[in-house]
């Protein structure tokens, strides 16, 4: 039955697909964004009915998403005087807050437990992904808000997903869960700090100012989260069901305002930015893996930093750059980012599931 669905929705996308082409070469753009969506949103019911493809079904509601803000930008940024941008930080806050009520205390009994693997996936991802970033908007011709927004995106901490991607790798999701919780937590102080050294010539930073707007984002939403779960444990389930939801609805409304704002820069410098965010994101993955097997870790660990380093937390950075007033420029290299991860991220985590950790001559 699930197969005959899934036949019937790829089906359907191949239609809308060709249909969209044929728009497409007679330039008739207004109903071609239409068919586009409808060809991601078709795309992803056909993806929910696979197990290793149920993982980017989001992803490719995503790109629906941001293809109708790409072809109908007016509708993303403001809504009678409301500019859609304000909803940013709010999301982000609700987003980190659903962080918090997933939390505890005891999720840091790894620091602990396997020290080792903490500390280099903490240092790996603060001191990998920003020298990258750095490099890569040092050797491109962007102007210097976007060049800063590729360096911001180096700067922030592990992402959400990421933990989802370890668990679905046969990675040490407890490594996962510490390193992302540690970096989320250390960012207001680390990623402001970052960017004035690797980003200060670029654009200004104003480094007490950035380390408040995070603690705002961060600190004080996952420092409520805590207390809601202290508190209500065990008697909040509905939370915990729908805050995954919720979440990924934010992280898709950020994508889409941030889309529709920088649409013109896009169009300009699209292909050449989607180049760098790749490069970015796939050497996050081979040196985090790299940077475990360099200090003797076990397999399962060297899959979790490498999935640590390579998947950044885009919504903090879109959040940061609206905070700065550069949503259309800095914002761009998170919003491309994000997308994009997900989909290397579930690639690379369905390439892992098959193959189980073996212990390497290190562990022995």
């Amino acid at each position: 039955m699930f197969k005959q669905k899934s036949s019937v929705f790829y089906g359907l996308a191949g239609v809308l697909l060709l249909v969209y082409l044929g728009l497409t070469l007679n330039q008739m753009h207004q109903w071609a964004g239409w068919l586009l969506v409808a060809f991601f949103l078709c795309l992803a019911m056909g993806f929910r009915s696979h197990h290793f493809l149920k993982s980017l079904s989001f992803t490719v509601i995503i790109f629906a998403a941001v293809s109708l803000a790409m072809y109908h930008p007016e509708y993303f940024l403001d809504w009678g005087g409301f500019k859609l941008s304000g909803l940013i930080i709010p999301l982000i806050q609700i987003i980190m807050f659903g962080m918090g009520t997933s939390m505890s205390l005891n999720d840091f009994s790894a620091v602990i437990k396997t020290p080792k693997g903490v500390v280099i996936g903490v240092l790996s991802q603060f001191i990998i992904m920003p020298i990258m970033g750095y490099s890569l908007a040092s050797i491109t011709n962007f102007e210097p808000e976007i060049a800063a927004g590729i360096v911001l995106i180096g700067c922030a901490p592990s992402g959400l997903a990421s933990n989802v991607m370890a668990y679905l790798a046969k990675a040490n999701l407890a490594l996962s869960l510490t390193i992302t919780s540690i970096t989320t937590l250390l960012a207001p102080f680390i990623t402001p700090v970052l960017m004035k050294l690797l980003a200060g010539a670029l654009v200004e930073i104003d480094v007490l100012k950035m380390m408040w707007d995070i603690i705002k984002m961060i600190i004080i939403p996952i420092g409520a989260g805590l207390i809601f779960n202290k508190l209500l444990s065990g008697k909040s389930k509905w939370v915990d069901d729908a805050m995954p939801i919720i979440s990924m609805a934010g992280i898709a409304c950020i994508l889409v305002v941030i889309t529709a704002a920088g649409r013109e820069n896009l169009l300009k410098i699209g292909p050449t930015l989607i180049g760098v965010v790749v490069i970015h994101n796939l050497f996050g993955y081979f040196l985090g893996y790299w940077s475990g097997r360099l200090f003797k870790l076990p397999e399962s660990d060297c899959r979790t930093i490498a999935i640590e380093v390579g998947m950044q937390n885009a919504g903090l950075a879109s959040g940061i750059a609206k905070e700065m007033g550069k949503i259309a420029t800095i914002g761009l290299a998170p919003a491309v980012f994000g997308p994009l991860m997900n989909i290397s991220g579930s690639t690379l985590a369905s390439w892992w599931h098959s193959r189980l950790p073996k212990n390497n001559d290190s562990e022995a």
